[in-house]
């Protein structure tokens, strides 16, 4: 099992997500930034560090919003997502397309099904 955090960053009803790169797991679809937790990292740590790496930002990690366990055929992953804010201006590292998402229109993008419980949340929820 791969253990993932990902952060759920808002603005004015907007969220900040990235596109998988070509040549990985789930190429192509949307996510929230995160990423996998070293041995030994705590959450908060693998967030900011993960944050830092992909979107060159520290940010203030609060409350874990969700929660899920999902298989895929290749893999299993356990996946927590945590409310951020952001310390600095996001700028895409890696190469990777990012863009901030209003809320209703989460749905039209391709997120994986890991993900479709939270989105499905995010849309119906307007509290912050």
């Amino acid at each position: 099992m791969i253990v993932v955090v990902a952060a759920v960053i808002e603005d004015g009803h907007r969220f900040l997500v990235t596109r998988r790169q070509p040549g990985v797991h789930l190429a192509g679809m949307w996510e929230f930034p995160g990423g996998k937790i070293d041995p030994d990292e705590s959450h908060d740590a693998a967030l900011r560090r993960e944050l830092g790496e992909e979107l060159g930002v520290d940010a203030a990690v609060g409350e874990l919003v969700y929660e899920t366990t999902h298989a895929y055929p290749d893999v299993t992953v356990a996946l927590y997502f945590y409310r951020c804010r952001l310390i600095g201006e996001p700028r895409p590292l890696l190469g990777q397309e990012m863009q901030w998402v209003p809320r209703a229109e989460l749905p039209s993008l391709g997120f994986p099904p890991a993900d479709a419980e939270l989105i499905d949340r995010l849309v119906r929820s307007d509290d912050r």
